[in-house]
C-alpha cells in the first residue's frame, strides 16, 4: 500500500480524504494542540505534536508520498486586504523535509494567491530531480455545494500526465446538508447585521444555491455566512459547516462550537482529498 506523511495537518480534512482513496497515513505533523486531538480522535495513525522548524527529517519514517499543507493565511486575498500578505517561511521547511528524505512524490495544497510569492513558486516547482504540475484552480464545488479553490501542487519523480478531474456532476446539495428548522445559537450581532446595521449584508445561501468558502472566522462572526433553510435564516450549525467541508457526521472535532468553526474552516475539503489521494494511486499504478 501507498504511504504518506501529513505536515501542517489541522483537523484532517486532507488526511481524511487520502485515507478514503486508499493512502496509508503513517504520520500526522501538527501544532494546534486541539487538532492533534481531533486528529487523535478520528484516526489511528501516529500524530506528532511539534513544531516542523524544530525537528530533523532523516531520522523520520520513510514515506512514498510527502504531504504539505501550511498555513495559507498569509497568501490569502483578505491578508492582501489587511496589509499583512507577507508570505512565510513555513514552506521552507517543508521542502527542507521533501529535499532530504527524497520521497517518490509531495503535494502541496494553498490558495491560488500564492502564485504570487515568486519565492515560494520556485521553490514549489524547481526542486532537482521533480516533475512538477501545477493544478489551479482546483474547486471544491466540484464535490460540494461550495465555493473554495485551491492550488495544488503534485512533484514527482517521474512524468505524471494522467492526472484526472471528476466527469460527474456535484451530487451533494445544500438539501443534503443543511437540517431544516433546527435551533441554532444566534447571537444579536446576526440579528443587527441582518437588519442593515452593519456596512455589508450576510452572504445568504437557500437550499437551491452554493454557498461561499467556509472560514475559520466564523468562530468570532457568524454574521457574515447564513443560511436561509426555508423557515429561517441563521448560522450554519457546526455539523452543517462540517458537512460542507466533506466531513461525515461521524468525525469529531475537539473542543467548544467556535474550536469545531476554526478547525473545520482551516481544513482541506474532504472530497477534495480523495481525489489527490485517488491520483497519487493512478500515478504509482
Amino acid at each position: 500500500m501507498i504511504t504518506a506523511k501529513s505536515y501542517f495537518s489541522g483537523a484532517g480534512g486532507m488526511d481524511l480524504g487520502l485515507s478514503l482513496a486508499g493512502i496509508n497515513l503513517i504520520e500526522s505533523y501538527e501544532i494546534d494542540t486541539k487538532c492533534c486531538r481531533t486528529l487523535r480522535k478520528n484516526f489511528n495513525h501516529r500524530i506528532k505534536e511539534v513544531d516542523i522548524t524544530k525537528i530533523k527529517v532523516l531520522d523520520q519514517l520513510e514515506a512514498d508520498v510527502m504531504i504539505g499543507t501550511f498555513p495559507c493565511t498569509r497568501y490569502s486575498q483578505i491578508a492582501d486586504i489587511s496589509g499583512t500578505r507577507t508570505g512565510d517561511e513555513l514552506f521552507l521547511h517543508f521542502f527542507r523535509h521533501v529535499a532530504l528524505a527524497q520521497p517518490e512524490m509531495y503535494v502541496v495544497e494553498n490558495v491560488p494567491g500564492m502564485r504570487k510569492f515568486q519565492v515560494v513558486m520556485e521553490c514549489l516547482t524547481k526542486l532537482p530531480d521533480y516533475y512538477v504540475r501545477v493544478e489551479c484552480p482546483v474547486n471544491a464545488n466540484m464535490w460540494l455545494p461550495q465555493e473554495r479553490k485551491r492550488l495544488i501542487v503534485y512533484g514527482s519523480k517521474k512524468p505524471f500526465n494522467n492526472l484526472v478531474y471528476p466527469t460527474e456532476h456535484r451530487k451533494i446539495t445544500m438539501k443534503d446538508i443543511i437540517d431544516v428548522g433546527i435551533d441554532v445559537y444566534t447571537p444579536d450581532y446576526v440579528k443587527r447585521r441582518l437588519s442593515g446595521q452593519y456596512r455589508d449584508k450576510p452572504i445568504v445561501t437557500t437550499l437551491d444555491g452554493i454557498a461561499p468558502t467556509c472560514v475559520a472566522h466564523y468562530s468570532k462572526d457568524r454574521s457574515t455566512r447564513l443560511v436561509d433553510d426555508g423557515k429561517q435564516i441563521r448560522p450554519y450549525s457546526v455539523r452543517e459547516w462540517a458537512r460542507l467541508q466533506g466531513f461525515p457526521d461521524w468525525f469529531v472535532f475537539e473542543g467548544n462550537d467556535n474550536d469545531a468553526y476554526r478547525q473545520i474552516g482551516n481544513a482541506v475539503p474532504v472530497d477534495m482529498g480523495r481525489w489527490v489521494g485517488e491520483n497519487i494511486i493512478k500515478y504509482f499504478n
